[in-house]
């Protein structure tokens, strides 16, 4: 085969890898707490025929050499951590982490997973979890009898109890960073999950230790820009028509080959 057209395959395969990330960014636009994703790129292995230096004769070196490349890959998707737009929707147990920091869930398998998403829920039981049933860590329980619940900017979380109970303070909602939050792995359900690349999680309370302040009644939108993706998109699909011509051309060229032999 010719060495072209394998090059020009592999750009293709490139740019088919970067339509699936930005076709996912794009999906998840309106995805509560969502960080968009970015391709990675990186060269292959180069063919050295004539390396950089190597003598040209007794007197001098070759300066450059010749080297030819074998084509392109997408090495790693990367996670962009950026911080969403704030939306208010007045709703009390709706929470935006405004900075770092995750919130921790209980997920099926007894394993722990990591969230930005703050739409929370009350269960049958009264326990705060997400919009998919996860508990949230440390658990937090509302009195049958709570009246309002307020969430301070610190997580603290205060009830307050009918017939005149007063207030209750219920819980603490701490918030784990990590040195890497790219090395965090997604796994759907707006949940992310701790690996060796992550490091360990260290929780916080809100606030404290480089960790974000919550702020109730509001929740952190999608950081995905659409008018910055269709231009992605725009750009890849046109790497990828050229790419495409590129194996027109070299399968012009061999053609012109075996006509005029």
């Amino acid at each position: 085969m010719d060495a072209s057209l394998w090059i020009a395959k592999t750009g293709l395969t490139a740019q088919q890898t970067r339509m699936q990330v930005i076709s996912n960014n794009l999906a998840n636009v309106n995805t509560t707490g969502f960080k968009k994703d970015r391709a990675v790129f990186e060269d292959l292995l180069y063919q050295n025929i004539v390396p950089a230096g190597g003598q040209a004769d007794a007197q001098t070196q070759t300066p450059t050499g010749l080297m030819l490349g074998t084509g392109t890959r997408v090495l790693a998707t990367e996670k962009l951590h950026g911080q969403g737009n704030i939306i208010n929707t007045e709703n009390a147990l709706d929470i935006a982490i405004a900075g770092e920091g995750f919130m921790s869930v209980q997920q099926a398998d007894g394993t722990v997973g990591y969230t930005r998403d703050g739409s929370m829920k009350l269960d049958a039981q009264g326990q705060l979890v997400t919009s998919g049933g996860e508990a949230i860590l440390p658990a937090i329980q509302i009195p049958q009898n709570a009246t309002s619940v307020t969430i301070g900017r610190d997580g603290t979380v205060t009830a307050e109890l009918a017939n005149g109970g007063g207030s209750a303070q219920v819980g603490q909602i701490q918030l784990s960073i990590f040195v890497n939050n790219s090395g965090l792995q997604p796994v759907g359900r707006n949940l992310l999950k701790q690996t060796e690349a992550s490091g360990a999680a260290i929780v916080a309370i809100p606030g404290e230790g480089g960790s974000g302040m919550l702020m109730q009644g509001s929740l952190e939108a999608s950081n995905v820009n659409v008018v910055e993706e269709m231009v992605n998109m725009i750009e890849t699909q046109r790497a990828y028509e050229i790419n495409s011509k590129a194996i027109s051309a070299a399968d012009g060229m061999l053609r012109f080959l075996n006509n005029n032999l």
